[in-house]
């Protein structure tokens, strides 16, 4: 009697389920020391440590699925069988595991269309955070946003599923070539001198805002000839218009998605600090106020008095 017959006897099965089991037994084992290895070659290959992490999660992934198949075909009675299992269970498959199936297509979207990385700012429906893992079923985000302002973290972790990058849009912050635009408004009174104030403001941002170097120009003409992204004034800008209660001016100017709060900062203390040494510019604020245009207005802009009515004390 050969030595597989005797212990398949010991154990109470059949020499062919033994082999199934050793040969199971032997593919889980190759399966953790190709796993360790590939770990190791792409801890030496791989610098960016982004990258190192996703890589490592598809390896794991692709090794873990050819293990899967393998065993299957073992334990299994040819392609044929297979296949057969396969068609049975498709049907029921597709209506029970809707969602786990659109993660895993998800998953896979994620991973070759690659809409967002490990370490992106993204923003999915209502959902804004910093991408910390991608897993087949959900990836994770690192909240920002929501109760606290200017896009700084709360310190929560979400579990979104892959399938809602087929629902909601993905906006990408890091995307482009990694700044973002940021706009401060303020409004001074009509009677404000706005050309100083103006100036004014464009002083502070040529000093506060982020300059950029040659390396962010170039980021910025890759995102042009990739994307058809054009940014024909990157430079700060301060644009003029006119409210209701006086005249609007809006800072523009370039910054790092996560430097958004700490620029927004350092620029309004130099806005409070030059507009409290400027005489002749006052922020404006809600108010009521009564013009009388007849007693008040431009002599050549007055309303005209019908006949018979006085006209309205004029004011000192």
């Amino acid at each position: 009697m050969a030595f597989s017959e005797r212990v398949a006897g010991l154990f109470g099965v059949s020499a062919e389920t033994l082999a199934r089991f050793a040969g199971t037994a032997a593919l889980l084992v190759a399966w953790m020391l190709v796993g360790r290895l590939t770990r190791r070659v792409i801890a030496r290959t791989v610098d960016d440590s982004a990258s190192r992490f996703q890589m490592t999660r598809v390896a794991g992934y692709v090794v873990g699925l050819a293990t899967t198949i393998l065993i299957a075909r073992i334990w299994t009675q040819g392609i044929a069988g297979v296949a057969t299992y396969l068609g049975l269970l498709s049907a029921g498959l597709a209506i029970a595991l809707q969602d786990p199936l659109a993660n895993i297509a998800g998953w896979l979207y994620i991973i070759v269309r690659r809409p967002f990385r490990v370490g992106d700012r993204i923003e999915v429906g209502k959902d804004r955070g910093d991408v910390i893992d991608i897993r087949p079923f959900r990836f994770l985000v690192l909240e920002v946003g929501n109760w606290v302002h200017a896009d700084q973290s709360t310190g929560r972790v979400l579990h979104i599923p892959n399938g809602s990058v087929f629902k909601h849009t993905i906006a990408n912050y890091d995307e482009a070539f990694g700044y973002i635009w940021n706009e401060m408004e303020l409004t001074i009174t009509f009677e404000s001198d706005w050309r100083a104030a103006k100036k004014a403001l464009e002083g502070i941002l040529e000093e506060k805002a982020e300059k950029l170097d040659a390396q962010v120009r170039q980021r910025i003409d890759a995102a042009a000839q990739l994307r058809h992204i054009k940014f024909p004034k990157p430079t700060p800008v301060v644009w003029t218009s006119v409210v209701e209660n006086g005249v609007r001016l809006t800072m523009r100017y370039l910054c790092q998605p996560r430097a958004r709060r700490n620029s927004t900062a350092a620029i309004w203390e130099s806005v409070l600090d030059a507009f409290g040494s400027l005489p002749n510019v006052a922020f404006a604020y809600p108010t009521t106020r009564r013009f009388d245009n007849i007693a008040e207005g431009k002599a050549g802009a007055r309303a005209v008095l019908p006949p018979n009515v006085p006209p309205s004390p004029t004011r000192d």
